[in-house]
C-alpha cells in the first residue's frame, strides 16, 4: 500500500466515525459555524500535531501552522501576512478566548536559527528571514537547543501583545494567552503565563 493509499484509507476511517457514526457532529458543525474558543500557533513539524497532541474533536481548535510555531510583530503592510492574518480573523471575527504559542522539542526552524546565527551560509530563501523573528534568543540564552526553543516561544508570546487589538483584548481580559513547550522526549508539557515568567510542567 502506497503513502496516499494509506492517507486515503485514513480518509475513509475518518468519514466513518464522523459521518456514519456520529452524524450530528458536522451537521451541527455546518449549521452554526465555526465556534472554537482556542487558537493554536504550532510547528508544521509533521510529529507535534495538536489535535492530535491535545485529544481534540473537529470544530475546538482553530490552528495555524508555520515554521518554529512563530509569531512575527505586528506590520501592516501591502505584504503577505498569513500568520497575522490567521490572528486577526481567529480574534477579531471568532472572538477566540484563549491564544497559544505551542513550540517543541528538537524543532529545525530553530535549529536552523541557531546554524545561520552561527555564520553557516544562508542557503534558504524563506526559512532564514522568517526564524529570524526569533534572532534575539540567540543572544539572551544559552546554546541548549531547549533553552532556545522556550525562548523562541517567549518571543511569539510577546510579539502577540504587539497587535494592538489583541492587547485590548487582553487588557479587557477577553483573551488569555499562554505559551507552551512539548519536549517529545519526556512526552511532557511545560507552560507560562506571561513572556517574563519560568516555564514549568503543566502536563
Amino acid at each position: 500500500m502506497s503513502t496516499i493509499d494509506t492517507l486515503l484509507a485514513g480518509f475513509k476511517a475518518f468519514k466513518a466515525q464522523y459521518f456514519e457514526q456520529r452524524p450530528r457532529l458536522f451537521q451541527y458543525l455546518m449549521e452554526a459555524g465555526q465556534q472554537p474558543e482556542v487558537m493554536i500557533i504550532a510547528c508544521s513539524d509533521s510529529r507535534v500535531d495538536p489535535a492530535i497532541l491535545l485529544n481534540t474533536q473537529p470544530g475546538e481548535l482553530f490552528v495555524v501552522r508555520n515554521v518554529a510555531n512563530l509569531v512575527p510583530p505586528y506590520q501592516p503592510d501591502g505584504n503577505y501576512h498569513g500568520t497575522s492574518s490567521a490572528l486577526e480573523f481567529a480574534v477579531r471575527d471568532l472572538r477566540v478566548k484563549h491564544i497559544v504559542v505551542l513550540g517543541h522539542s528538537q524543532c529545525g526552524g530553530m535549529a536552523a536559527l541557531r546554524r545561520f546565527g552561527g555564520g553557516a551560509p544562508v542557503d534558504r530563501e524563506f526559512i532564514a528571514p522568517w526564524v529570524s523573528i526569533a534572532q534575539s534568543v540567540l543572544t539572551q540564552e544559552p546554546q541548549d537547543s531547549g533553552a532556545i526553543e522556550r525562548a523562541a516561544v517567549r518571543v511569539s508570546f510577546g510579539n502577540l501583545l504587539s497587535f494592538p487589538w489583541i492587547a485590548q483584548a487582553v487588557a479587557q481580559q477577553d483573551i488569555s494567552l499562554h505559551g507552551w513547550w512539548f519536549d517529545l522526549e519526556q512526552g511532557a508539557l511545560w507552560g507560562i503565563e506571561s513572556p517574563e515568567a519560568e516555564f514549568r510542567q503543566i502536563g
